[in-house]
């Protein structure tokens, strides 16, 4: 993924190039399919993250970068969770999600 970034940036004229991808409908196909993607990733991020801040800058590195930040956090949180997969998927808010499922069943 990273040299292949690291081609596109380097090799790549990104007004031509962009400018055939929008020219072309299965660019743009492409192109939203792609941004939806980064868009839902996004939120999970920022619902996972307690600090406003991270989250921007999270959100701000998968538009740019793409799915290669996407990588990078899943592992970070993969790591940082300690195989406790409620902690991978809602982070920060564990706690308050179990709390309020506690209270919503009594």
């Amino acid at each position: 993924m990273t040299v292949g970034l690291l081609n596109g940036f380097i090799n790549g004229s990104f007004a031509e190039d962009g400018n055939m991808i929008l020219n072309n409908p299965w660019g743009v196909v492409s192109l939203v399919d792609l941004y939806v993607g980064f868009i839902l990733f996004a939120m999970w991020m920022s619902f996972r993250e307690k600090d406003l801040l991270h989250a921007i800058l999270w959100v701000i590195s998968i538009m740019v970068l793409g799915f290669f930040t996407g990588a990078l956090y899943v592992l970070i949180a993969l790591y940082t969770s300690k195989n406790d997969w409620l902690t991978f998927f809602l982070g920060a808010r564990k706690e308050k999600v179990l709390k309020q499922s506690k209270n919503d069943i009594i």
